[in-house]
């Protein structure tokens, strides 16, 4: 997550912004829905979702560094004033019940207690609302998980989660109707338009770089085990 926030990416979940605008043509946004994006990184997505809709965005991340760069590109594209940063965890959120028509988390929930992340969403969701999840999951057909903790020391994720496992956490959180769509990805697809752009801190630690390629090293190398959902959740 440093690497991602030191070389500013944005977009930098499964998809891009290709596959974000793909999520929300599917829900009905319109001038007065309150939408959370939790963990917005650099702002990519808030702004795009500002820009488009109107809506009342609250853009949120942990990591102050992507923080201040959502900031910076928010007044450097003069959103709306209802467009706001707040430096927060998603595992202990500081909103009223009931306060949001969408939370949007992308790549976000399976870095953190994701029990807590994802009751904190349904609490501050309004019924009806929605969660909109894009996430990595571990594919029920694997047959050799040796490597697992591989994985999991690289990202820093506690527990690499089945489909039919993050499932059971949305319905323990309250949500009635869960639909799952499988993402695969295209890579003649992408355009400059939808590509992750970025936004460098001053000063970068080469070591940043090493992270990236293995990355992409592991990507490939567990393929075979390695997926992402499309997770939409509804209260």
């Amino acid at each position: 997550m440093n690497c991602i926030a030191e070389l500013g990416v944005g977009g930098a979940h499964p998809g891009g912004l290709k596959l974000t605008k793909e999520v929300l043509k599917k829900e009905k946004i319109v001038a007065s829905t309150k939408l959370l994006d939790a963990g917005c990184g650099t702002g990519q997505t808030a702004a795009y979702i500002a820009n488009k809709y109107g809506c009342q965005v609250t853009a949120l991340d942990y990591n102050t560094v992507v923080l201040e760069k959502a900031k910076a590109r928010f007044r450097s594209m003069k959103l709306p004033v209802h467009v706001h940063a707040k430096r927060g965890n998603i595992e202990d959120l500081d909103f009223a019940d009931n306060s949001f028509h969408i939370v949007l988390s992308e790549s976000v929930l399976g870095f953190t207690d994701a029990d807590k992340s994802i009751s904190e969403c349904s609490r501050i969701l309004k019924e009806p609302g929605t969660l909109l999840a894009i996430e990595m999951v571990l594919e029920d057909s694997i047959s050799d998980v040796d490597n697992l903790s591989e994985i999991t020391h690289f990202y820093g994720i506690p527990h690499l989660k089945t489909t039919e496992e993050w499932i059971n956490m949305y319905r323990n959180a309250g949500f009635k109707h869960i639909q799952v769509d499988k993402y695969k990805p295209n890579l003649e697809s992408h355009n400059l338009e939808n590509s992750p752009d970025f936004s460098l801190s001053d000063e970068i630690d080469d070591q940043l770089f090493d992270v990236l390629r293995k990355h992409h090293y592991y990507m490939k190398k567990y393929d075979n085990i390695l997926g992402f959902r499309i997770f939409y959740c509804n209260k």
